[in-house]
């Protein structure tokens, strides 16, 4: 699979987006792109601090995310997108980016969430900022222009990648 598949891993932390993402990237032979890398130092510095972000410090986050996208869109490129992209207005903001992106959902219990977020080592998101997440998800499908499917995050993340590549094999 190659081209202009453009996929959008949501979710919150500890939900796979990064680790499924790379292996649904090489799968699909497409570019890995993970939004944390979009932060800038001040958001990575609050969250870290157990500060959860406000829409006004994701702001600039999105815009440069929206930019990145449209440059790859622009170029015909394919990609997958780990991004928590927890409401369907930061949605809207990434697909206005790259129109025709399907954003895809890895649903996991939140005991999963905590222990896996737990586990991480060296990441600047605490496990202390889950419950904010989660009381931030807004399901996909919150507006009319929210579309997208949903896919079981707890299994093995090649399982995973595997089951969301047969979906887009299959369109």
């Amino acid at each position: 699979m190659s081209g202009a598949v453009r996929v959008v891993l949501c979710g919150v932390a500890g939900s796979g987006k990064t680790t499924v993402g790379r292996l649904l990237a090489a799968q699909m032979d497409v570019a890995f792109v993970d939004a944390d890398d979009f932060h800038p130092p001040a958001n990575r510095d609050h969250m870290a601090s157990g500060a959860p972000l406000d829409d006004a410090a994701r702001a600039g986050w999105l815009a440069a995310l929206h930019q990145e996208l449209r440059h790859r869109a622009a170029a015909g490129s394919g990609f997958v997108l780990a991004c928590s992209a927890l409401a369907a207005r930061h949605r809207r903001v990434l697909r206005d980016g790259a129109p025709g992106s399907t954003f895809v959902h890895l649903r996991v219990p939140p005991a999963v969430l905590a222990r896996r977020v737990a586990a991480r080592a060296g990441h600047f998101f605490p496990a202390a900022l889950l419950p904010s997440q989660l009381a931030a998800w807004e399901e996909l499908g919150a507006a009319p222009d929210d579309a997208g499917f949903v896919v079981d995050g707890e299994p093995v993340a090649a399982d995973v990648a595997a089951a969301i590549a047969r979906h887009f094999a299959a369109r």
